[in-house]
């Protein structure tokens, strides 16, 4: 003999129907009937009490909106609107969880200095040491035009001024010792 259905889960689905159509009577029962096992599956997921009732009072406004898109023929109206809750806090859960870690992620970037200030001063200490190397390498013309005007912060005027040489050949003489310098240093290679 085959099993009956059961009689609330017919009213249940006859009630969806009307919900569907505007009927806020008929979305009372449903709110009266189900809210219950929604809150029960709900707070299994999200495991906060507050939480769970927003989720369910959430899930039930949407079976109020979303009520045509019930199909009987699918399964019952409790299964379809138990999914919805299911649905719903596991989206709860995972979007607390994504919060929590970006509030580690950024207590973590807070607390990480944004370089080390130990190995800046040993870099810097060595580059400067590599500079003067290679300063040494130049011939005593370009390194003089080279210090005016980089390390004194001269125009290439005031050092031909000071130097008492021609503006062409400061301009020369900078040129041949930055080309130096570079290939000394190993910038843009």
């Amino acid at each position: 003999m085959p099993a009956s259905p059961d009689p609330g889960e017919s009213t249940a689905e006859e009630l969806l129907t009307r919900v569907a159509r505007g009927d806020r009577e008929a979305f009372s029962e449903v709110y009266d009937a189900l809210s219950g096992p929604v809150l029960g599956l709900v707070r299994s997921v999200v495991r906060d009490p507050a939480q769970s009732e927003e989720v369910m009072q959430d899930v039930m406004v949407e079976v109020w909106r979303t009520a045509a898109r019930f199909r009987p023929e699918r399964g019952s109206a409790r299964s379809w609107v138990l999914t919805l809750a299911h649905r719903r806090a596991v989206d709860r859960v995972r979007s607390a969880q994504a919060a929590a870690e970006r509030e580690q992620k950024a207590a973590l970037l807070a607390r990480t200095p944004a370089f080390d200030e130990v190995s800046e001063q040993v870099e810097g200490r060595l580059e400067r040491v590599q500079v003067r190397r290679c300063l040494r390498m130049l011939t005593e013309l370009q390194r003089e035009a080279v210090t005016l005007a980089y390390y004194r912060g001269l125009t290439y005027r005031e050092v031909a001024g000071l130097l008492s040489l021609p503006l062409g050949t400061v301009k020369t003489r900078l040129r041949d010792g930055l080309i130096r310098l570079r290939d000394c240093l190993g910038v843009g290679t």
